[in-house]
């Protein structure tokens, strides 16, 4: 019989008080007994709906009947028949909005944790000395892909298990993407990242690190090399800005520059000789997981005030609930329907204030969420010493400039002629950010696995 429990099984975590002054993990995983007690909550409905609801289309059920069982081994084999970074996806996807948010156990109660079931099978997994890789016969063919993210490392994971010789191009000195350089170590530790991609060099994947494609080589000098093919998954680290006055203020930084500061190059380690900003009271703008992020590391740097400054509702953010609930529960401030006007600083140079506008809710815009209008005569002014500006990134244009025949529209993102991420130059495939702009891990390994299949089929027919 099912596990009738209306409510999820807790996860474990850090007291606030506690994890609100280090960068360990802030979830610390089920037991045992309760990932196989949440497992039984599943109905293992017929039309698996949750199917359906995840990009890279994992047997939900079935990986999680295996649980309830008590069979993590056969549970994790299920899983790795789609997924290639089970670990990660079970603690950065959006589950809530994807395939817990179609579990039939939502419509009266509380979903199954799937994610929290995905990441304690991975876990248990890597605890047991990990799966077993077994590199596959070659087939004769190459492949280079541009990026070490989500998206080219599904790219390269689903290539080299079928034969292919892949060679991942990473412009930084160390894989993973966004997943090293943006996701805070209290997320997503990075000794987890960093075991998903052994494996992929398990397979046979040759991993060529401070390449930046584009200026080192070219796309035209890659195929010259030799390569048949070629995926772009180079994602988008180039940060957008508010475009109001003292945006080049001391004190104001992207939330890109500040979190690859604290995330790649170690700045939150009392050793390090990285410079970041510490402000005593710092207002990070934007509504987004990125600027969750970026509140709670100014938080654990030691800042006393970390307002977060977003234009619209609570109910409009785009980050996860999950992280929102992080975020206040470790006293970040929220201040909602707000944009910022100006930065001002004082005789030095340095932050000193922000000017703002209140807003209220107008109709609804192209995102379908309601759009910001102002409230004349509402300006206010909020002393700060830091500003960190979490608004999004757009791709950089270095590959789009220096490879003849490669579209791009208007934002900058790769144009690509169907879901399966052919661009409009031959040969060449593209997904994740650098195609849709700053989105999710999971949906980028969603275009990585699709562009994987017709790349496959293509140079099958070689």
């Amino acid at each position: 019989m099912p596990n009738m429990e209306p409510k999820k099984t807790p996860m474990p975590a850090q007291d606030p008080a506690v994890r609100q002054h280090n960068f360990n993990e802030v979830a610390l995983g089920y037991t045992h007994e309760m990932a196989v007690q949440e497992a039984q909550r599943c109905l293992q409905c017929k039309h698996k709906p949750c199917v359906g609801g995840c990009p890279v289309a994992i047997d939900i059920p079935g990986f999680i009947a295996k649980v309830a069982e008590g069979d993590m081994k056969g549970s994790f084999d299920v899983l790795s028949e789609q997924t290639s970074l089970p670990a990660v996806c079970g603690r950065v996807c959006p589950q809530e909005t994807q395939c817990e948010a179609v579990c039939v156990r939502g419509i009266k109660h509380e979903p199954v944790g799937i994610g929290r079931l995905e990441r304690y099978v991975a876990d248990w997994m890597m605890e047991n000395g990990g799966a077993k890789v077994e590199k596959p016969t070659p087939n004769g063919h190459r492949v280079a892909v541009v990026g070490a993210g989500p998206a080219g490392l599904t790219t390269a994971g689903e290539l080299a298990r079928k034969g292919y010789a892949v060679t991942i191009f990473e412009a930084l000195h160390k894989t993973g993407g966004v997943l090293v350089y943006g996701i805070p170590e209290f997320r997503l530790p990075k000794a987890i990242v960093q075991r998903e991609i052994d494996a992929l060099a398990k397979l046979g994947v040759e991993i060529r690190t401070n390449m930046v494609i584009g200026k080192v080589l070219t796309v035209d000098e890659l195929f010259e090399e030799g390569f048949e093919a070629i995926f772009i998954g180079s994602g988008a680290g180039l940060p957008v800005f508010l475009g109001i006055p003292g945006e080049n203020l001391n004190g104001v930084v992207s939330a890109n520059e500040f979190l690859t500061r604290i995330n790649l190059m170690g700045a939150w380690k009392q050793d390090s000789h990285t410079p970041v900003i510490r402000p005593r009271r710092v207002a990070v703008v934007g509504g987004g997981n990125v600027a969750m992020d970026a509140a709670r590391c100014a938080k654990r740097l030691g800042a006393e005030e970390v307002h977060v400054f977003y234009r619209r509702t609570r109910a409009e953010m785009p980050a996860r609930i999950e992280e929102i609930e992080h975020a206040e529960e470790e006293g970040i401030l929220f201040q909602y329907l707000i944009s910022p006007l100006e930065i001002l600083g004082d005789e030095e140079g340095k932050v000193k204030q922000m000017h703002c506008l209140r807003n209220e809710l107008g109709e609804p815009d192209a995102s379908g969420r309601r759009r910001p209008v102002p409230i004349e005569g509402s300006n206010f002014y909020t002393d700060l010493d830091g500003v960190i500006i979490a608004i999004g990134n757009s791709p950089n244009p270095l590959i789009r400039m220096t490879t003849p025949g490669l579209e791009a529209n208007k934002w900058g993102c790769l144009v690509t002629k169907d879901e399966r991420g052919l661009t409009t130059r031959k040969n060449v495939w593209a997904g994740g950010d650098v195609v849709t702009g700053a989105a999710t891990v999971i949906l980028a390994m969603g275009a990585g696995k699709q562009a994987a299949a017709e790349i496959d089929e293509m140079l099958a027919k070689a």
